[in-house]
């Protein structure tokens, strides 16, 4: 009997890729199924990074189609195929820009700019080109995160060209001032500062943009959610309850605002003795699952409060890549997975199809 596309598709539809959650046939990801006497080829298709899963999935894929009685050799390209995705209503994508992630929290302390650039650096480990954005003007942190101390070039004397480290592009007021200069703005000197960031810096095709978000919910939160077209946000708290009473603010905020929330990242989850390696959640514990079960939105991952976190930050090198095959880093690197995976499955972005459309008064 021979084997047929539709054999392979039945044998595929019975593969879950780890990563959605789903099959691969109900999510479009098999593309070009040939079929030569018993041999069979076919694409597979991915829209979230996925640099350290190829040979598992591509692994996974060839043992369902092995179970087609008679099959052949099995051939499978893996491919990843990042697309722009929707963002709020009378907004438009940036052309060099697929999806902006908005990293975000009700209060400060909590992590969030950790957060931030080690979520970006395992994007960008993962295969993406990522780019973070550091719109905390009062207090940029990211030049030193990142280990940057230069000034960014203009080339036109009007943009200027993102800074990079680590495999990820840069823009922040950080650059631009002393360390100990104070920004002594008032709100609209802010909420401009952040626009140019974001629109005169020449982010060079980015699949992503990750942008640090200074804590609460005041000026630079309401530019971004009218005048920047972001894909999502993610939330970082930690457990105790005066962080979570403020992270609910910040996740309101963005509903309101029509933002989806990809999710939430707890962070200092629980705290390890350098000494005896023993456990114990200082700030509380299940804070962050509990919000998610209330808001109905995705739990990320819960990360621990160590010393190697803060230490490797501060050098410059945060975990992801200081210790990339560590038990943190791999924490983050599945959160990064998570978030891509969320926003793959969002409503992919159509404003580029539809033509403008110009009334004119003869």
């Amino acid at each position: 009997m021979s084997i047929t596309a539709d054999d392979v598709k039945a044998a595929l539809a019975k593969v879950i890729d780890p990563n959605t959650g789903k099959d691969f046939v109900s999510s479009k990801s098999v593309k070009n199924i040939q079929v030569d006497g018993a041999d069979v080829a076919f694409d597979l298709e991915l829209g979230y990074p996925a640099k350290s899963q190829i040979a598992l999935l591509r692994a996974a894929v060839v043992n369902g189609v092995k179970t087609i009685p008679g099959v052949g050799n099995v051939s499978v390209s893996v491919q990843v195929k990042i697309l722009s995705h929707a963002v709020q209503r009378g907004l438009k994508v940036m052309p060099n820009v697929k999806n902006i992630i908005a990293v975000a929290s009700g209060k400060g302390g909590v992590g969030k700019s950790t957060t931030a650039v080690n979520l970006a650096l395992a994007l960008a480990a993962e295969g993406a080109s990522v780019g973070i954005l550091d719109a905390d003007i009062y207090g940029p942190s990211q030049p030193m995160m990142l280990g940057i101390n230069a000034r960014p070039d203009s080339v036109d004397g009007k943009t200027m060209e993102p800074l990079e480290n680590h495999g990820v592009q840069v823009s922040s007021i950080g650059f631009m001032i002393d360390p100990d200069e104070p920004m002594v703005w008032r709100g609209p000197m802010v909420t401009q500062a952040l626009q140019q960031l974001l629109e005169q810096t020449n982010w060079r095709n980015l699949d992503y943009l990750i942008v640090d978000m200074p804590p609460g919910t005041g000026d630079i939160q309401l530019t971004l959610s009218q005048k920047v077209p972001v894909t999502g946000a993610v939330i970082v708290t930690t457990p105790q309850d005066i962080a979570l009473l403020d992270a609910r603010k910040g996740l309101k905020m963005f509903e309101k605002v029509g933002i989806p929330i990809i999710g939430i990242v707890e962070n200092m989850s629980t705290h390890i003795c350098s000494n005896c390696g023993h456990t114990e959640a200082i700030f509380g514990h299940g804070g962050g699952e509990k919000m998610c079960k209330d808001f109905n939105v995705d739990f990320l991952g819960a990360l621990p409060l160590t010393m190697s976190i803060r230490e490797q930050t501060d050098s410059g090198r945060p975990t992801v890549v200081a210790d990339p095959d560590g038990a943190v880093a791999s924490v983050y690197k599945a959160i990064a997975r998570k978030v891509a995976v969320k926003v793959a499955e969002r409503a992919k972005d159509m404003t580029s199809k539809f033509p403008s459309i110009v009334v004119k008064n003869d």
